[in-house]
């Protein structure tokens, strides 16, 4: 059986504990897409952590951990990603990286600061992590696979030519210091030593496994409105976010996904620019940033403020149909409980009428919220484990949100931890 746990909105969803939580009747778990310009933050009895490319199901002895073919693979970064967990007490996780993933290069994070620089205040807001340098390269097929690191002699023409390419960019376009190939043959040999104790066949791992009736998790980076062809566009990310991508990403058939898992916020968040209708400003804003999350609403990977707003029935409504929902799991409930009154989001106006589908981003940039105001429940919610506990007005926010965009919510969490989760059988 495989599941996959994906992102309605922005990303900062939660999916980091969903999956964790998922992972302990689980046997692998895949990252299929993105690299470690995101992060999952977790926290569980070894500590708080801020996962950026390993998979959230490295704190179980008894799972698999895989890195697919679609990520874009930051071996330094991975490496002591790994060393990070054991330092602090986690057991060494099973880890296999595809053979058929490829490698960020140090010149993709160069480019990528490049081009922010050069674009100014019409920037995209990247984490200069290198990943749109690097998509760019893999489907220009100017990219490094693992698999071609231990070819040393394919390796050593394919420097020469990418390094003439590249250098072109540097010092006629960019104005910056260009590429010595040698110094990248030795990155990528560095890389091979590093990254060899973990790669496999992972494509036929896991066919091996579905067919001894293994459970794989799916876990997805970011969320449907940063998908280069869903999502806002061009203030995306340079791979799917969507779970039909996972089979691509992971290397099985689409068939084999039987659950799509999708990941709500209880109010909306984001990081870097691009259109966000239901947004909040001012006091508003800081006093649910602060409150947010665990430690309120700061991005795993850069520490920047996440920007924030109410939930969004239209963007959520859309971004549960792309991903081909069957349930949602709703997180971060708990930090609403300071408010008197709830707004949400429940349509758009754009040019005087109000809809309730999502558009393209050229009609989203003239788009203003239509709110509704729900009452707040006004108390801590946190360390409640069954539905009917929770205040009336608690569970009918809840309602309403279900109502709203179509589908079940199942799961509610109301606390950092990971036994902080409401089950709601059939989301009724």
């Amino acid at each position: 059986m495989v599941k996959a746990v994906v992102g309605a909105n922005w990303g900062d969803e939660g999916k980091g504990k969903i999956t964790d939580m998922l992972s302990e009747h689980a046997d692998m778990i895949v990252r299929f897409q993105g690299g470690a310009n995101a992060g999952h933050t977790i926290k569980n009895k070894y500590g708080k952590f801020a996962l950026h490319t390993l998979p959230s199901g490295v704190f179980y002895s008894h799972t698999t951990n895989i890195i697919g073919n679609g990520v874009a693979l930051d071996i330094p970064k991975l490496v002591e990603e790994i060393r990070s967990l054991t330092d602090k007490g986690v057991p060494k996780p099973k880890i296999l990286v595809s053979d058929r993933a490829q490698v960020v290069m140090s010149y993709h994070m160069l480019f990528d600061q490049y081009e922010e620089e050069r674009l100014g205040k019409a920037s995209f807001g990247s984490t200069k992590s290198g990943i749109a340098p690097f998509y760019s390269d893999k489907y220009a097929k100017i990219g490094f696979q693992v698999s071609e690191l231990f070819a040393k002699d394919l390796l050593e023409e394919k420097v020469q030519r990418v390094c003439e390419m590249k250098n072109i960019m540097l010092e006629h376009f960019y104005h910056k210091p260009v590429l010595d190939p040698q110094e990248i043959l030795d990155e990528l040999l560095r890389y091979r030593e590093m990254i060899e104790p973990y790669v496999a066949d992972v494509s036929s791992y896991l066919a091996q496994g579905l067919k001894e009736g293994k459970t794989v998790l799916l876990e997805g980076q970011l969320g449907t409105l940063k998908d280069p062809d869903h999502g806002i566009y061009p203030m995306v990310t340079s791979s799917s976010t969507l779970a039909g991508y996972g089979a691509v990403g992971a290397g099985i058939p689409p068939r084999e996904i039987s659950q799509v898992i999708t990941v709500c916020k209880a109010y909306s968040s984001a990081v870097g620019a691009g259109e966000f209708v239901s947004e909040i400003f001012g006091d508003e804003a800081d006093e649910l940033r602060r409150r947010g999350g665990d430690g309120g609403e700061f991005g795993a990977t850069t520490g920047r403020p996440r920007r924030v707003g109410w939930f969004d029935c239209v963007a959520s409504k859309y971004g549960c149909r792309l991903q081909g929902t069957d349930e949602v799991a709703f997180t971060v409930l708990d930090v609403l409980g300071y408010l008197d009154e709830i707004p949400v989001c429940v349509g758009y106006e754009i040019d005087g009428e109000v809809t309730t589908e999502f558009p393209t981003t050229a009609k989203l940039r003239r788009a203003k919220p239509v709110l509704e105001t729900l009452p707040g429940w006004k108390c801590d919610i946190t360390g409640i484990r069954d539905y009917g506990a929770l205040p009336e007005n608690c569970r009918k926010y809840i309602e309403f949100i279900e109502k709203s965009i179509g589908y079940p919510i199942t799961m509610v969490s109301n606390g950092p931890a990971r036994e902080d989760i409401i089950y709601r059988k059939g989301g009724k």
